[in-house]
């Protein structure tokens, strides 16, 4: 045989060669779970949301909504990129009732109990740990205390630096949830709603958290072992002003931070993260519009309405209602409030009484009829304090 005739063969085994390396690669990464240009990633809802009951309206059509998505073939297909799923947290992904929101809880503590603090409290700052008592006791709202609270926990921690506030707030959350036996504040998360989270991340969502808690305390919650794996960039929260160590009030385009300086928290208030202002958020550090809402009250309204409004691609909107009042300290008036407003603006209602296997885990018992309410409110000075300042 001639030597171009060998050097033609040789050619061939190299090309053929070639493509079973080629096509080894493509079923090792399928064998994997990877995917291959031009394919979609689905996981099975059914498997992932395993602590939901199987006739629950809300899990089949969160089902039946990712399947359509994810499947290219469909009209309603979403490129990867697109598809983003944003989270209130307190009543949606967390407790809220042992004994009320985990920021306002660890407000009541640090005004309270925390004995590195609580002789510096200001009367302002007592003040508001009273009326904070008194509105949880007789189950008011608390939307005439929100701005209130925003500049208390602000001034509260003022000085403090960045990293040593999330360290507090991860210390606080390691704390016995008051209410329940064998959990911890920090794992007081809905275990069906963490399922969620985790299929829609599976399933190629990005997911935000836009809480109306201290952007700090949401990271802090979150991060180094919390219940949810989500990074720091996807969880948006109220916000309150960021200094340098030595910068002692200069302004912000005069001062340049140095090698002397740490970030610490800078005493004041600057936004309260709901309503409207959820929307204003997920323009500002999302840039594009979501295509799935979870929320559990009217604070949640304004981002269900605009991820379900006018949008290019298909979108949902789920509300949790709160009408469990044996495995959970509910709320029956609130859950009817918000079934009323699902069934207004065509949201999805979700049930925690008849929608979930379980709320926090079978080993964790409710130990009370009625919300706990643990925190010493002996302990403010009634010199300072109006009783009645509620």
């Amino acid at each position: 045989m001639d030597k171009k005739k060998i050097s033609a063969w040789m050619y061939v085994a190299i090309a053929a060669i070639g493509v079973i390396v080629v096509l080894c690669i493509i079923m090792a990464v399928k064998s994997l779970g990877g995917q291959t240009s031009g394919e979609t990633k689905q996981v099975s809802g059914e498997e992932m949301l395993s602590l939901w009951n199987d006739d629950a309206k809300a899990k089949q059509e969160l089902i039946s909504y990712v399947e359509s998505i994810t499947d290219e073939e469909s009209k309603d297909f979403i490129p990867v990129e697109r598809r983003i799923a944003v989270f209130d947290m307190d009543g949606t992904l967390c407790s809220e009732t042992n004994p009320t929101y985990f920021d306002c809880s660890m407000y009541m503590y640090r005004i309270l109990e925390d004995e590195s603090y609580r002789d510096k409290a200001s009367d302002f700052e007592k003040d508001l740990a009273r009326r904070f008592y008194d509105t949880m006791l007789n189950g008011g709202s608390f939307d005439e205390l929100l701005i209130a609270h925003g500049q208390a926990v602000a001034s509260a921690f003022k000085g403090m630096s960045v990293d040593e506030f999330e360290d507090y707030v991860k210390a606080f959350r390691e704390m016995p949830a008051p209410g329940y036996e064998n959990m911890t504040r920090g794992e007081s998360f809905y275990k069906p709603m963490v399922q969620v989270v985790d299929y829609l991340k599976a399933n190629d969502f990005k997911v935000y958290i836009v809480s109306g808690t201290d952007r700090f305390i949401v990271r802090g919650l979150i991060k180094d072992g919390g219940a949810i794996d989500l990074p720091m960039n996807q969880l948006i929260g109220s916000d309150e002003s960021i200094a340098a160590t030595n910068q002692n009030g200069e302004d912000g385009l005069t001062y340049q931070f140095s090698s002397d300086d740490e970030t610490v928290l800078g005493g004041d208030f600057l936004i309260k993260n709901l309503k409207m202002n959820k929307v204003s958020a997920i323009r500002r550090e999302i840039g594009v519009q979501p295509v799935l809402s979870f929320g559990n009250s009217s604070g949640d309204q304004s981002m269900a309405e605009y991820v379900t409004s006018n949008n290019e691609y298909k979108s949902a909107a789920f509300m949790l209602c709160c009408d469990d009042l044996e495995r959970e300290y509910g709320n029956q008036k609130s859950a009817d409030k918000m079934y009323g407003m699902c069934e207004q603006y065509g949201w999805t209602a979700i049930s925690m009484k008849n929608d979930w296997l379980t709320i926090y885990g079978d080993n964790v018992v409710k130990t009370s009829d009625t919300k706990p309410n643990p925190f010493p409110i002996e302990n403010l000075d009634a010199a300072n304090v109006t009783p009645d300042a509620a």
